[in-house]
């Protein structure tokens, strides 16, 4: 591989990958999903998750990323010996560019809401008013779709410079900015009167609102936020010279991740419940109730708009994952390849992502099993094709690479023990496995059928 396709430091590899994990699992997703399932009770199941099962999928992404130093295709064949493996890196190709396709449109709704603030057209309404206003935003064609573009614009013009001038001298400064952003806000969220209430909920267990189906939210987060099963960090590891520390880095991500998402409860839900309101109100909790919140604080736009902004930067560090692994892939790691490839690329997942744009508005009556086109690519990424990816990745690293070999590399550049080692390998060839069908089983409304043939 070319030197120019490596990453130039070891916290520059680490800042780029926790980017990837960020993004939108953690600031949009998580605290919805923690406000509909509990709040502490749902934060702790996600955080045990994350570490016995969203560890050892980490580190095993890393291993054969690593070792097989090519793109995410080619890197299953290669390891097996056997070309038929090179299916699962084609599963993750796929996977990312659909996922970039209706993800991009988030990113669009983001950029209009900053253009929003800058206007002054959220000031000064109800929270009614903002939800009304939402739906007025995501239905209306030409802007979405434009917004959309700018999104992919910028996501072609990082990713074409390369891994060192592209990737990573971007999460350099996204990703601290994005700290910084979130520190602030938690500060002035936990200054507000109740917010006290807010951290209780998202803090203090109560294993009373826990159920089954929180449970399992709990654990298809823990791969989502990860950016797991895709192939994703198999791709940015096979940048990494054999000196970098995997378990390391791995620590560091997962350490990064879970601190991202509890910052984004404790900027979200003290102001939720200092005002009033319910967090419980599913994905449009940022768009429609967070702007509610802030309208109520002195300079509260000034503080949405921060959030809007670092809320950009995660959502284009983790798009820049999504495609770099579809260039690695296609370019086969030959840089001359790279701009033209990135661009061509870029485009045809914006034109693939219009009817998911569209679906708010123009294409609301096109539904397919009851659900929008932007919501049925969203249930067939995040329920299907990342298990799926995830599944088939666990049983690749732990049943078709010798124990020994995955060892041997866990140690490189590290002093890693063989305990630890054994404790992962364990839950990546047992644990994570089981976990996984059980996703699917629930995903699929098997247990649904099971109940229902019974009469229970």
């Amino acid at each position: 591989m070319s030197q120019q396709e490596q990453w130039k430091s070891k916290i520059g590899f680490v800042l780029a990958a926790a980017g990837s994990a960020i993004g939108l699992g953690a600031i949009w997703k998580f605290p919805y999903v923690a406000g509909t399932g509990g709040g502490g009770a749902f934060f702790l199941i996600f955080l045990v998750f994350t570490l016995v099962l969203g560890m050892p999928l980490l580190l095993g992404e890393f291993m054969i990323g690593r070792m097989g130093q090519s793109d995410p295709i080619q890197t299953y064949s290669k390891l097996a010996s056997n070309p038929k493996w090179n299916f699962i890196g084609k599963i993750g190709v796929f996977t990312s560019f659909v996922l970039l396709s209706f993800y991009s449109v988030v990113g669009g709704w983001i950029i209009l809401y900053i253009i929003k603030i800058l206007s002054g057209g959220l000031a000064g309404l109800s929270q009614d008013q903002y939800g009304q206003l939402f739906g007025e935003i995501i239905s209306e064609p030409y802007s979405t779709i434009l917004a959309q573009l700018a999104f992919m614009l910028i996501t072609i013009f990082v990713v074409a410079q390369g891994v060192q001038k592209g990737i990573e001298l971007a999460s350099k400064v996204m990703m601290p900015a994005l700290l910084i952003l979130f520190i602030a806000l938690v500060i002035r969220s936990l200054s507000l009167d109740g917010a006290m209430e807010g951290v209780k909920f998202l803090l203090v267990p109560d294993f009373s609102k826990l159920t089954s189906e929180s449970i399992l939210f709990a654990l298809g987060q823990a791969f989502f936020t990860l950016s797991l099963g895709v192939s994703v960090m198999l791709t940015y590891a096979s940048y990494l010279p054999k000196t970098q520390n995997l378990p390391q880095s791995g620590i560091s991500i997962i350490i990064l991740n879970v601190v991202i998402a509890l910052l984004a409860g404790l900027a979200i839900f003290p102001g939720v419940f200092s005002f009033g309101l319910e967090p419980n109100a599913g994905p449009v909790l940022i768009f429609s109730v967070l702007p509610a919140v802030f309208s109520q604080m002195p300079f509260g736009m000034l503080f949405f708009l921060a959030f809007l902004i670092l809320f950009l930067f995660a959502a284009l560090t983790s798009a820049f994952s999504m495609i770099e692994i579809i260039v690695a892939a296609v370019t086969k790691n030959d840089v001359s390849k790279r701009k033209k490839t990135t661009w061509i690329i870029g485009i045809l997942i914006f034109i693939v992502g219009i009817p998911s744009c569209l679906s708010y508005g123009l294409l609301s009556d096109a539904k397919l099993f009851d659900k929008t086109i932007f919501d049925l690519m969203d249930y067939a990424v995040s329920n299907i094709l990342m298990p799926l990816g995830a599944l088939l990745i666990s049983i690749f690293v732990s049943r078709k690479i010798p124990k020994a070999e995955l060892f041997a590399e866990l140690k490189k550049g590290s002093n890693v023990g063989y305990a630890f080692f054994s404790i992962c390998y364990f839950s990546l060839k047992y644990i994570v496995p089981i976990a996984i069908i059980v996703v699917f089983i629930d995903a699929a409304g098997v247990s649904d059928w099971i109940l229902a043939l019974f009469n229970i």
